[in-house]
């Protein structure tokens, strides 16, 4: 990895000898003779590491160092002095000083300083580009709404502290992204993600699927199969359609939240499980619960904290920067290069309800992109079924 060194240092041969130096390593160099022109460098990001020398004309690089103390990210300073002691020493790296350095300077020291600061560096930039990774994906549901981004700001809070979440919305609004969002953004990132759709199972072999059975515990088990649930200990599991999960079902899952534990279909051994629930229901399940089809204890454990998505034609100013981030994602997976989004296809786009919600916009502008040639996407390019009639 590449690095640039700022070399604050007002004596001319010094700076050069260290120029010198690090330029012969293979780093990149700024030199900064005052403290003022250290600043208008690290304002700027210029630089990845300082070397920070003490005495400087117009002050003293300790002032700099506690200046800095606030920066995201901070550029690790090492300190460099012809006049240090113990005690300045341990005051500086007190006020977060990567390394402190006494003159003469010994290069194979120096070296091995800022190796270990350019690591630093390193572990911070990759980081940033993982959260950068999840901003862009976390873009699916934020959007400028100050509805979305309080609720994104509760997800954040929910993954924090690995409590159980309750998504609702209709269909296509998002409500597996953000699951994986929640996922992602919290102590258990590690750790899988197992999801299942319990509209797609079958009501008599669900709980088969979440628990798992033992081998000739009903005909065709030839061999112990790990349940779901089993399967995401110390991660999240995903209930999506949860309304769909028959009342019998709902008591033996509510019993293996509250127990968190498991006993396999055709098995007597009670299995410890430690799984973070995030549901998901296009729903309405209070109006579920009043007709007698979900069970109300379940509702109250599962929704220690709900997400409601609002549909996409209540939050039709995000359709711009939806419509651009997938054209930017489809990009990416299509090998394509198509720039950007004529302003009279926006105005398409932004006149439709959205009956598929955001999963219609994105297929909508995929499909889109199949008839485009050049780098705009233009009005013609959509379908009839995307424009409202």
């Amino acid at each position: 990895m590449s690095a640039t060194i700022l070399i604050v240092e007002d004596e001319a041969n010094a700076r050069k000898h260290l120029s010198d130096y690090l330029e012969a390593k293979g780093y990149a160099t700024i030199s900064a003779t005052t403290l003022q022109e250290a600043r208008k460098h690290i304002e700027a990001e210029n630089a990845d590491i300082v070397l920070l020398d003490v005495q400087l004309p117009d002050g003293y690089g300790t002032e700099l160092l506690a200046e800095t103390a606030g920066l995201q990210p901070r550029p690790p300073i090492i300190l460099i002095t012809a006049y240090g002691d113990i005690d300045m020493a341990v005051e500086a790296m007190k006020n977060g000083a990567h390394d402190f350095l006494q003159k003469p300077i010994q290069l194979e020291r120096l070296t091995q300083s800022i190796q270990r600061a350019r690591e630093i560096v390193a572990m911070r930039r990759e980081l940033a580009a993982l959260r950068a990774q999840q901003r862009r994906e976390l873009n699916f549901v934020v959007g400028k709404t100050p509805q979305m981004k309080q609720l994104v700001r509760a997800a954040q809070r929910a993954a924090e502290l690995s409590v159980p979440v309750l998504i609702t919305g209709e269909t296509g609004t998002g409500k597996e992204v953000l699951a994986k969002a929640i996922h992602q953004l919290g102590p258990r990132k590690n750790k899988p993600m197992i999801a299942i759709n319990c509209a797609a199972i079958q009501p008599t072999m669900l709980e088969a699927e979440l628990f798992g059975f033992e081998a000739g515990s009903f005909t065709n088990a030839t061999k112990r199969k790990i349940g779901l649930m089993e399967a995401a200990d110390e991660g999240v599991l995903f209930l999506d359609e949860i309304a769909s999960m028959p009342l019998d079902m709902q008591a033996k899952l509510l019993r293996a939240l509250e127990e968190k534990a498991i006993r396999r279909v055709g098995g007597n051994n009670t299995i410890k499980v430690d799984v973070h629930i995030i549901a998901a229901s296009n729903r309405d399940l209070q109006e579920m619960i009043t007709k007698g089809e979900f069970r109300q204890d379940l509702y109250y454990r599962l929704k220690v904290l709900d997400l409601h998505l609002p549909p996409l034609r209540e939050r039709k100013v995000d359709i711009p920067q939806l419509a651009s981030l997938f054209l930017e994602q489809l990009n990416r997976e299509k090998g394509m290069n198509i720039q950007e989004i004529a302003p009279e296809a926006l105005e398409v786009l932004m006149a439709y309800d959205w009956p598929g919600n955001i999963r219609e916009l994105r297929n909508t502008i995929e499909r889109a992109m199949l008839f485009c040639d050049g780098e705009r996407l233009q009005a013609t390019h959509l379908m009839l079924d995307a424009v409202p009639h």
